[in-house]
């Protein structure tokens, strides 16, 4: 007996000192392939825009004029080339996200300025939204977005904020403060446009997607300033969304 109390009590810390490591780090990224599955017609609308068109900015020949003026050459292909990448994609060189050696099946989730660039790394969230649904949908019960904040899921403003300013403020003598190499030759000394204001730029659908209304599964702290006024003008899901398909 005392041995299986010994066992129980080893693994039991083993489990907690886990549990810390994850908490440390972030979770991994897990692709846009799973959010795409339920929230169909936000993903509809962000592959149209700047952020889910971000890699072929990259191309030879796309964006001659911008580039040119800073500094970079238009016919040149930066797609593979690890100092631009991690701006036009999701997750770069972190776990689960975009590796410029990865197949071009794996790339295809990650391609882009996607989900998880701005909402947070999604491989544990993933999971309790689909429990979640569930569980709305057979008992009208919502959960605490809490329960999301604590695996990864992006609430606050400052958290949007800060993951944005990690490319667009991402320059040298930037005021932000985290600035790091690489930094992007896409300054405001380069072009006034580059300023950034993340409250015009959060209101933005042409940057973001539309906003369609949700249904209510998750409720209660933490939550964005701007998801109340997003949702009241949010239009109706395009299709119908099948939460059973996973």
């Amino acid at each position: 007996m005392n041995q299986i109390i010994r066992y129980t009590f080893f693994y039991a810390l083993l489990a907690i000192a886990m549990g810390t490591v994850w908490a440390q780090g972030e979770p991994p990224y897990d692709g846009l392939k799973k959010c795409k599955s339920c929230h169909e017609s936000q993903y509809d609308s962000w592959l149209e825009t700047d952020h889910g068109q971000a890699m072929k900015s990259l191309e030879p020949g796309e964006e001659v004029e911008a580039k040119e003026k800073a500094g970079l050459d238009p016919d040149e292909d930066y797609t593979e080339d690890p100092e631009c990448v991690g701006c036009h994609v999701t997750g770069f060189r972190k776990d689960g996200g975009y590796e410029i050696d990865l197949s071009n099946r794996l790339k295809k989730y990650l391609q882009g300025v996607g989900c998880e660039s701005c909402h947070g790394p999604g491989s544990r969230y993933k999971h309790n939204h689909k429990d979640a649904a569930k569980k709305f949908e057979e008992s009208q019960e919502t959960t605490s977005r809490q329960e999301l904040a604590a695996i990864g899921q992006v609430f606050t403003d400052k958290e949007f904020e800060e993951r944005c300013n990690a490319c667009h403020l991402n320059y040298e003598g930037s005021p932000w403060p985290h600035a790091k190499e690489p930094y992007t030759p896409f300054t405001p000394e380069v072009d006034p446009k580059y300023e950034f204001n993340f409250e015009e730029a959060v209101h933005n659908d042409e940057a973001m997607h539309k906003h369609y209304k949700l249904e209510g599964v998750f409720s209660g702290d933490p939550v964005a300033s701007f998801h109340e006024e997003f949702q009241k003008h949010a239009a109706p899901p395009q299709k119908k969304h099948h939460h059973h398909h996973h």
